[in-house]
């Protein structure tokens, strides 16, 4: 397996990644492609994917607010789990995030994903039960 940095070209591969591992898409807004192409093109080292033998089977995004470095839309091929992907691919988005100046890693995680939390839990994170999420959004699409 070699992690690399994704780019725009690999769009289409990641939108059937996503979809394969079962994570919900907005395409007619954030996840779009000129959405992407943006996010891609202001931070390239972020976007970050698994390849086997040039087969995406696994990807994240990296984020910082300048405070906290986030793990995003992380996703893993259900045929490649099991394997060490996921783990790696969080080793390598928090080393982007560290080489940015981020010492604090986080990640949003539903309730209900007992798997990621588990996940996130051996590679070190801690789940605070004490923190509500709330967001506003401008639609539905974004």
């Amino acid at each position: 397996m070699e992690i690399r940095r994704l780019t725009i070209g690999h769009y289409e591969e990641l939108i059937n990644l996503w979809r394969k591992a079962g994570l919900p898409y907005k395409p007619k807004g954030r996840d779009s492609k000129e959405a992407l192409t943006r996010q891609i093109s202001a931070e390239p080292e972020c976007f970050l994917g698994a390849f086997e033998n040039d087969r995406l089977v696994g990807a994240v995004i990296a984020s910082s607010d300048g405070r906290k470095g986030w793990i995003n839309r992380l996703a893993v091929d259900p045929d490649f789990r099991r394997r060490g992907v996921a783990s790696a691919l969080i080793a390598e988005a928090e080393k982007v995030l560290r080489n940015n100046g981020v010492k604090i890693f986080c990640a949003l995680i539903e309730d209900e994903n007992e798997a990621s939390k588990k996940l996130f839990k051996k590679c070190g994170y801690v789940e605070h039960y004490d923190i509500i999420y709330l967001s506003k959004r401008e639609s539905n699409d974004i």
